[in-house]
């Protein structure tokens, strides 16, 4: 009986995670949420024949990666979009699909060689996208690495880096467009990502639910919060 590792955080990929477990008992199963867990001391004592990460935001160190096969479920069609807020740079740039990319860790930042992609939509607000991204994970690629004897090859193409955004960049003061300013309400509308927003001296307003009607207009929901003094 082989031992398996899923190590994720957000609550989407945790349910899925619980789920698939229970589906599949004829297997062992170890679920790691914390990043404290992620050790490889732990790891020695568990002895998995794969480390499944389908949403992770530390670097794995190499002294795990280098002894252990960790698999990484990255939301772009690699080597296009190594790096971070892959959901958020590929929006921004009007992509309407990406791929979801299983690599092997290795040294570099996305860089590793690639087991299989996936198609994924990008439609809708980035909780309904993360959702969807960990249904593919959990229903179609992780239960090919259970069934088959996948051997990975190494990415190919131009390869486009992605810079890890930050809140600030959720300002939408300066954006031109009704549908730009849909995107970026969308795309940050998930558990754990500073929504998009605008202020003044005294006020910040964030916005959440948006939704772009027939008519042009977006309607959301909005948030006003006084500013500290």
């Amino acid at each position: 009986m082989a031992t398996y590792v899923i190590a994720t955080i957000k609550s989407w990929n945790i349910g899925n995670a619980k789920h698939f477990i229970e589906g599949h008992p004829e297997h062992d199963w170890v679920l790691v949420t914390e990043k404290e867990e992620l050790t490889k001391e732990n790891l020695e004592k568990i002895n998995p024949k794969y480390v499944f990460l389908p949403h992770w935001s530390w670097i794995i160190p190499s002294s795990v990666f280098g002894m252990f096969t960790c698999i990484v479920f990255h939301m772009t069609d690699l080597p296009y979009g190594r790096g971070g807020s892959p959901l958020q740079n590929l929006i921004v740039r009007g992509k309407m699909k990406t791929k979801i990319s299983a690599i092997q860790v290795a040294d570099g930042i996305d860089t590793g060689d690639v087991f299989m992609k996936e198609e994924l939509s990008l439609a809708g607000s980035a909780t309904e996208i993360f959702n969807r991204f960990s249904d593919v994970v959990f229903t179609k690629m992780i239960p090919r690495f259970l069934e088959e004897d996948l051997q990975p090859v190494a990415q190919t193409g131009e390869v486009v880096a992605f810079a890890r955004r930050k809140a600030k960049d959720g300002n939408i003061a300066g954006l031109v467009g009704v549908t730009k300013v849909y995107d970026y309400i969308r795309m940050l509308d998930a558990e754990g990502y500073p929504p998009a927003f605008i202020e003044n001296e005294s006020v910040k307003i964030e916005f959440k639910n948006a939704k772009l009607q027939e008519s042009g207009k977006v309607t959301a929901t909005v948030i006003i919060k006084q500013k500290k003094v």
